[in-house]
Formats: structure tokens, sequence, C-alpha cells
């Protein structure tokens, strides 16, 4: 299992764009891929999951990634969440 952190600095939080964009990139992956925020998780792959986590600018959140492309995709979702959200 890989995991790793990131706090949101998109001004909307995770809503329907940024969550949209997190969930397209997520399912480019043959592995599961968690959200973790304070008490809520939710699976990243599926929108209304994450846009239900009611995640705001400024919250840390926790991925965590199990499975067959793992490491590949620890590594590619971490670029793309600095880059994007």
């Amino acid at each position: 299992m890989k995991q790793f952190s990131y706090v949101i600095k998109e001004p909307v939080g995770l809503h329907a764009r940024p969550a949209g964009l997190l969930v397209r990139q997520a399912n480019e992956y043959h592995c599961s891929i968690t959200l973790k925020c304070k008490d809520k998780t939710a699976d990243a792959k599926k929108i209304l999951a994450v846009t239900n986590m009611g995640v705001t600018k400024g919250q840390e959140v926790v991925f965590l990634l199990e499975g067959e492309e793992e490491d590949k995709a620890c590594e590619e979702l971490k670029k793309f969440v600095e880059e994007n959200l």
C-alpha cells in the first residue's frame, strides 16, 4: 500500500469540476484509490463519493493506493493533484 497527503488549494475545494478531473485521472489506474479527509472516506473513482465528502480549500486529503499499479499511480496522481487541485 502506498499513500500520500495533499492540502487542497483549489478555491472551491473538491466540488464538481475539480472532483471530475480527479475521478477521471484515478480511473486510469488498475488499483484501488481511497480518499480520506477527517472522518470521511471515499472511492476516488466515483464522482458522487468524492463530491459528497465536502472537502474545502485548506483541508488535508490522504490518498491511499493499493493494488497492481499502486507505485505508478502514486507517483503520477501526486503530480496531478499538485498541478490541478
